[in-house]
C-alpha cells in the first residue's frame, strides 16, 4: 500500500506537482537562441489531424474511456475535441462542449483569481496574517503567521490531510466554515520556507473569499468568474445543479469497468469544479488576455509573474500557478486529480496559447500521467521546439555530487502527526549512483515505466538523460539541503530522511524484528506440540512460567497489531478514499490502544527475559535474549517513528 500511498498523495502534483533569486538558465527562457524553426503550423487543420492520431490510440492503450483536449491562441479557440465516451454503456460520446468533467485542483485556479480580484479592490492584503479574515484562529509557527501569500505559493506549511478531502458517499458536503473549522493540520514548516502543497491552505483561501464578499463561495464564483466570461456549463455546486447534472461525464477506473458515483469533494475551493472543455477555453482565453475581464493587466502580471524561488534553476511557483517552462517557452499552469478524473492546463504566455486535457478514467499503467506528458511534449515539440543549452560537468566531480547526493529522502507534502506518516517514511526516495558515475532515482519512473537517469550539466543541477526533466539541489556547506525537480518542484521538494527514520536500515531492522517475532512467536505453538509428543511437560513453573507466555503472548499481539495496520493500509490502496474517510476508524482505534500497550509490554517483558536468562540461563539463552531486546527496540522504534503510536482519528 505504501507505493500506493505516496502515488495518491503526490500523484496530485508530480506529473503534475520564492523572494527572486538567481534567474533561471536559458532553456527555461524565451530566447530566440534556444528556439527552433518549428516544422508545423499551428492551425486548427494541422493539431486537430495530430490531435486524431494521438488521441484514440492512447485512450484505447490506457483502457480510458473519454477525455477533453481544448486549444486556445490569440484569444480564440483554436480547436476543441472529445475522445470516447462520457458515458460507456450508453455510448454517449464526450461533447467538448458541453460534457462536463471534473477539473480537481485544477479549480484552484478559480479560488486564487477570486483572492486577485479581492486583492485587486483593496479587500485582501496577500502578506497579512490570515487570522485578519478569519473567525477562528490558525496558530504562528516559529513566531510567523500565515499570509495568503504563503498559501498561494504551497508555504504555509501544513501538514498533508485527507480525511474527508473526497468521498462517493455524499450527497453534498458540509458548509465550507465547518470543514475548515473541523481539524486544523499540524504545521511542520515555518511559513514561506518550504513548498508543501495544500488543499487544506486552499480551502482557507475560499473561506476567506466568502467571508469577505459576503457571500457563499460557490456564489462568488458563479458572479465574478463563471458569468463574466460566459461559462454557462460550468459550477463548483455539490451536487450538480439539475440543468448540469445530465451532462456530467460518468468516471470510471477502466473503460470496460462499471460507471463510479459522482465525487464529492469537501474543500470545495480546493477542487469541486465541474466544467465542459469549451468552458475552459473561456477561462484560458481569459488569462492569456491579461486577465480579460476578471483582472485587471496589472494584476494579472502579478498573478502570472510573481515566482517563489526555492531551488533555482527549477521551475517556481507563481501566485497559484506552477511554472513549467519547456524548448525554451515561458509556461504556466496548473494539474488536477480527483479520484478517477485527471486534467492539466497550459498557458504559453508570451505566445499567447493555452491547451487543457481532462480524462475520465484511471486507466491502467499510469495512462493519464502518461496521456498528458505525451501531449504536452508532443505538442511543444511539433509547434514550439527548442534546444536547450546545457552546459557539462567533468567526471569526476559529477561523480563526486552523485554520491553526495545518494542517500534517502522524504516529500515536503506528507502527514506528520498521525499514522498516516507511515505513508512518508515507508516511501521514503532513493537517490544512488550509477555504474558510470551518474545519478539514478528509481522511484521516478519514465512514462514507460523506467527508472529516470540524469546527466550533470551544471553544479548540482542535473539533465534527465533522453528527456526534458530537470533535477536540482539545494547545497549548504557541502550537505544537501533538498532536492526536486522540474514536474513538481513548485509544490513540493524531497529532503534527507533524518537519521531515525532512514530506510536505509530502517527497512533491514525491521525485517530483522519481524522474522525475530516470529519465531518467538511460533515457538510457543511448536513447543507446546513438541511437549505432547514427547509428554514432555513445560520445565518452568512460577514468574518463570508467567514471563514464558506473557513473551511471546505479546510477540504474537504485536505481530497481529502489523497485520491490522497492513490491513488498513491495504484498505486505503484498494478502496481509496472510503476507506480513508472512517470506513475503519473502530479498527484505527483499536490498533492504536493495542498498539501502545503491545510495542511497550514487548520491551518490558523482553528486558524481564534478558535479566532472567542472564542471571542463570545458558549461553544461548543469554544470546537470544538480547537477539530478542533488540527486535523489541526496532518494533518500538519503527511503530513510533512511522507514527502508529499516534492517537486520534485527524489525518
Amino acid at each position: 500500500m505504501v507505493g500506493k500511498y505516496l502515488k495518491l498523495i503526490l500523484g496530485l502534483i508530480v506529473l503534475s506537482a520564492q523572494t527572486a533569486a538567481a534567474p533561471p538558465p536559458e532553456d527555461t527562457l524565451s530566447s530566440p537562441a534556444a528556439s527552433v524553426t518549428p516544422s508545423h503550423l499551428l492551425n486548427k487543420a494541422d493539431v486537430d489531424a495530430w490531435l486524431d492520431g494521438l488521441m484514440p490510440y492512447a485512450l484505447s492503450r490506457g483502457a480510458i474511456a473519454g477525455a477533453v483536449v481544448v486549444v486556445v491562441k490569440d484569444g480564440q479557440v483554436l480547436t476543441e475535441r472529445g475522445y470516447g465516451y462520457a458515458d460507456v454503456e450508453k455510448r454517449t460520446p464526450v461533447d467538448p462542449e458541453k460534457t462536463l468533467f471534473r477539473p480537481g485542483s485544477v479549480s484552484k485556479l478559480f479560488t486564487w483569481t477570486a483572492v486577485m480580484q479581492l486583492v485587486q479592490e483593496g479587500k485582501l492584503d496577500l502578506d497579512a496574517d490570515v487570522n485578519t479574515y478569519l473567525d477562528f484562529n490558525i496558530p504562528a509557527y516559529e513566531g510567523k503567521p500565515i499570509t495568503l501569500r504563503n498559501i498561494m505559493t504551497h508555504t504555509s506549511g501544513f501538514e498533508e490531510s485527507v480525511r474527508e478531502l473526497i468521498s462517493d458517499e455524499k450527497e453534498a458536503p458540509a458548509p465550507l466554515d465547518a470543514v475548515m473549522k473541523r481539524w486544523v493540520p499540524h504545521r511542520i514548516f515555518a511559513p514561506g520556507t518550504t513548498p508543501a502543497y495544500s488543499n487544506y491552505a486552499t480551502g482557507i483561501a475560499g473561506y476567506i473569499v466568502e467571508r469577505v464578499s459576503g457571500v457563499p463561495f460557490e456564489d462568488y464564483i458563479e458572479q465574478h468568474i463563471l458569468k463574466p466570461i460566459g461559462m454557462t456549463h460550468s459550477t463548483f455546486r455539490q451536487p450538480l445543479p439539475a440543468a448540469l447534472k445530465p451532462l456530467m461525464s460518468n468516471s470510471y477506473q477502466t473503460a470496460s469497468g462499471k460507471a463510479m458515483p459522482f465525487e464529492v469533494v469537501e474543500p470545495a475551493p480546493a477542487g469541486s469544479l465541474s466544467a465542459s472543455g469549451a468552458d475552459m477555453g473561456k477561462f484560458m482565453i481569459a488569462h492569456l488576455a491579461n486577465g480579460g475581464p476578471l483582472l485587471s493587466p496589472e494584476t494579472a502580471k502579478t498573478m502570472h509573474t510573481t515566482f517563489l524561488d526555492m531551488i533555482p534553476p527549477l521551475n517556481r511557483m507563481a501566485l497559484g500557478f506552477y511554472e513549467q517552462n519547456q524548448n525554451g517557452y515561458r509556461i504556466i499552469g496548473h494539474n488536477g486529480g480527483t479520484q478517477r478524473f485527471f486534467t492539466y492546463l497550459w498557458l504559453l504566455i508570451d505566445q499567447n496559447v493555452g491547451v487543457y486535457i481532462s480524462i475520465n478514467s484511471v486507466g491502467k499503467d499510469g495512462a493519464p500521467s502518461a496521456i498528458h506528458n505525451a501531449l504536452i511534449t508532443g505538442f511543444m515539440d511539433r509547434y514550439f521546439p527548442g534546444t536547450p543549452k546545457d552546459g557539462a560537468v567533468d567526471a569526476k566531480t559529477a561523480a563526486a555530487h552523485a554520491r553526495m547526493m545518494a542517500g534517502h529522502y522524504i516529500a515536503s507534502r506528507r502527514s506528520d502527526s498521525s499514522f498516516m506518516r507511515t505513508g512518508a517514511y515507508a516511501s521514503q526516495i532513493a537517490v544512488t549512483v550509477g555504474a558510470d558515475g551518474g545519478l539514478l532515482v528509481p522511484n521516478f519512473k519514465t512514462p514507460g515505466g523506467e527508472p529516470r537517469a540524469w546527466k550533470e550539466i551544471a553544479p548540482f543541477v542535473w539533465r534527465e538523460v533522453g528527456g526534458k526533466q530537470r533535477l536540482a539541489a539545494k547545497v549548504v556547506n557541502g550537505k544537501v539541503q533538498r532536492f526536486s525537480v522540474d514536474a513538481g518542484s513548485a509544490a513540493v521538494v524531497f529532503e534527507p530522511a533524518p537519521w531515525h527514520a532512514n530506510a536505509g536500515w530502517l527497512n533491514p531492522a525491521m525485517v530483522f524484528a519481524a522474522i525475530v517475532l516470529l519465531l518467538t512467536a511460533l515457538s510457543w505453538p511448536a513447543g507446546a506440540i513438541a511437549r505432547r509428543l514427547y509428554s514432555a511437560p513445560l520445565a518452568l513453573s512460577g514468574r518463570a512460567r508467567m514471563r514464558y507466555h506473557l513473551l511471546r503472548g505479546f510477540a504474537v499481539a504485536v505481530l497481529l497489531v502489523c497485520v491490522g495496520w497492513l490491513f488498513i493500509f491495504s484498505a486505503m490502496s484498494q478502496e481509496g478514499f472510503t476507506a480513508i474517510n472512517g470506513k475503519y476508524d473502530g479498527l484505527v482505534i483499536v490498533l492504536q490502544a493495542a498498539g501502545l500497550i503491545g510495542f511497550i509490554g514487548l520491551l518490558a517483558l523482553a528486558l524481564w527475559n534478558a535479566w532472567s536468562a542472564w542471571t542463570g540461563g545458558r549461553w544461548s539463552s543469554r544470546l537470544w535474549s538480547v537477539i530478542l531486546v533488540g527486535a523489541a527496540i526496532v518494533a518500538l522504534w519503527a511503530a513510533a517513528t512511522l507514527g502508529l503510536l499516534s492517537f486520534g482519528l485527524n489525518y
